[in-house]
């Protein structure tokens, strides 16, 4: 890895740390939380690697983690009270998928083609965010289920904060990180 590219994933390490450890990352709007920590890795992702982007995904997953045990959201109480080991699966293991769907998107997208950049960033945006919402929630469900917590009343909520939610946090990834990463890109003057 280039001093830029170690430098750039300092500075997003930096970032999602900041927005990981105050409130500015994780939005409480109960019942559930909206995030945008998953920018810094939809972008490290594009614009550095796909190892930057998983240790960007750590390093998001482990200020979840924090977030989880010293102010959970009304979702994740009950399943942090059961078992502390799920939330850290739940909250590490959706973090860490995040940048292998960014990075497969665009390739699948893109296949080498320069042209077709902004369709493969914007792309991969969304379903990086998507990714994040679903495998967190889907993971929340199952261990609810696994638990034998009220899985019913859940599912309900599970669904309808994952759909206002995971919709505003895909949009928002799509309109953010497209320009950025470009913009990164062009500076670094490289047109992947």
């Amino acid at each position: 890895m280039n001093t830029k590219k170690m430098a750039q994933a300092g500075l997003l390490t930096a970032i999602t740390l900041v927005l990981g450890l105050t409130p500015l990352g994780i939005i409480p709007i109960p019942p559930a939380n909206v995030t945008i920590m998953h920018l810094p890795v939809i972008i490290g992702t594009l614009t550095c690697s796909l190892g930057v982007g998983l240790v960007l995904g750590a390093a998001f997953g482990l200020s979840s983690v924090y977030a989880a045990f010293t102010r959970p959201s009304a979702l994740v109480a009950p399943i942090l009270a059961e078992s502390p080991l799920m939330v850290i699966v739940m909250s590490l293991g959706a973090r860490l998928m995040v940048p292998v769907v960014v990075h497969l998107v665009y390739k699948a997208i893109t296949k080498g083609d320069t042209v077709r950049q902004k369709t493969g960033v914007m792309a991969a945006a969304v379903c990086g965010s998507l990714t994040n919402t679903v495998c967190y929630l889907g993971l929340m469900l199952l261990f609810y289920t696994m638990l034998g917590l009220d899985s019913g009343v859940v599912l309900g909520v599970i669904a309808s904060a994952g759909a206002m939610n995971g919709s505003a946090e895909a949009v928002a990834a799509a309109l953010l990180c497209t320009p950025i990463v470009l913009g990164v890109r062009a500076a670094m003057g490289k047109g992947k």
